[in-house]
């Protein structure tokens, strides 16, 4: 009895086999075939109307040189070399103030003006000086022509000409100190005809075109020439200062080309190149500096505006290089879109270098394949209606 027992559980155990094979091949095959149906609606087929439509860029696979780059922190400052403070030349009362912080001024356009009595005897002593010039030396004159006449003595010719040597010396100086005071040799020769209120009148001019960025000017305040009323700087071009790590800097150098990633939006990259590197690292920042001159002709940029410097320190050639742009994620797996006659598929690949724009393709992508460089995230799109049973356009 024990036999016969043990040959039935033997013939159920086969026969339990048998059937567990046959359900597992049939499953495996219906996976498979799943598999493949899943493969086969895998594909985008798009018009080319439709390509432009959606704005989708294709490109040939091919070696490329990819940049090694870093990355660096910094700041737009202001052009120290296109920027001067104001200060008056002469004492005096402000009586007029044109401009405010932020107005633009054209070269030699008046800011402020004030009313001085130093400039009242400056050009007093002046128009003195230019009449006792013109005495000496019509007494020279006279004097130098009696002498060859025998009628005057030499003493009194020797005279006339040391006051006419005076009275030059004097007039050259009263002269000079009103040029120094910015006042043109037209306007001097102009000065006889002058009324009186004139004379104490002094125009502040802007010595340059730019902003004002900077003002401590009123009505009515006293201001000396120690006295800082105003900065003006040109804007049209800027410095970004770049904070480089020491570890960095073995890697930097001058001309090194930059690229400048402002961090406000409707700026787009800007480049530039290194023209400064400072000798000495920050005490506090512990940090050197590196300084790129970029334009500002649009006046987006401003002073104070934090950046990222990207800068490229080696080039190295690749297999295959493409933007990052082309690369789609799909469930973890790093996508490019490829194109054949049937339409836009997936691929997935594998990626090796790369910096912020471009990455090494190590697998998955062949040269002289087609591929989607911009808009394979409208290529998923179409995948993903598709597989929900959207009315994209994959089959």
């Amino acid at each position: 009895m024990n036999n016969n027992f043990i040959i039935k559980m033997q013939i159920i155990f086969f026969i339990f086999l048998a059937v567990f094979s046959i359900n597992h091949n049939l499953i495996a095959e219906e996976e498979h075939e799943h598999e493949l149906h899943e493969n086969e609606e895998e594909i985008v087929t798009l018009s080319d109307e439709q390509i432009r439509e959606f704005g989708i860029v294709l490109d040939t696979a091919k070696p490329g040189e990819i940049e090694k780059q870093i990355t660096l922190p910094g700041e737009i400052q202001v052009n120290a070399d296109k920027l001067t403070h104001i200060t008056p030349r002469i004492s005096g009362i402000v009586i007029e103030v044109r401009k405010n912080l932020g107005d633009k001024v054209a070269k030699g356009e008046v800011i402020a003006v004030i009313e001085s009595r130093e400039l009242a005897d400056a050009k007093a002593e002046y128009l003195s000086n230019m009449e006792r010039l013109a005495l000496a030396e019509n007494n020279f004159l006279r004097e130098e022509s009696l002498r060859e006449k025998e009628i005057s003595s030499e003493k009194e010719y020797f005279d006339a000409k040391q006051l006419y040597a005076e009275a030059k010396i004097n007039f050259r100086s009263s002269t000079q100190k009103l040029l120094a005071l910015g006042f043109s040799k037209d306007y001097l020769q102009g000065l006889p005809n002058q009324d009186d209120i004139s004379f104490t009148r002094y125009e502040i001019t802007a010595p340059i075109e730019g902003t004002i960025i900077d003002k401590h000017i009123s009505l009515g305040e006293k201001v000396s020439t120690e006295t800082e009323i105003l900065t003006i700087v040109d804007l049209s071009e800027l410095w970004v200062d770049i904070s480089v790590y020491p570890a960095d800097l073995p890697f930097i150098e001058l001309g090194d080309t930059v690229i400048i990633k402002v961090e406000y939006d409707g700026i787009g990259d800007i480049k530039s190149t290194i023209t400064y590197l400072s000798p000495s690292v920050g005490e506090k920042t512990r940090t050197s500096i590196a300084r790129a001159v970029v334009s500002n002709n649009d006046n987006k940029l401003k002073p104070g505006m934090f950046i990222k410097a990207i800068i490229t320190i080696s080039v190295e050639k690749v297999g295959l290089l493409v933007p990052k742009s082309a690369l789609t994620y799909i469930n973890n797996d790093t996508i490019i879109f490829v194109k054949d006659e049937n339409g836009f598929h997936p691929e997935s690949v594998v990626t090796g270098k790369e910096n912020i724009n471009h990455t090494e393709i190590l697998s998955g992508l062949s040269a002289g394949q087609i591929y989607v460089e911009k808009g394979g995230f409208i290529l998923k799109s179409e995948l993903e209606k598709e597989k929900f049973g959207g009315d994209g356009h994959g089959h």
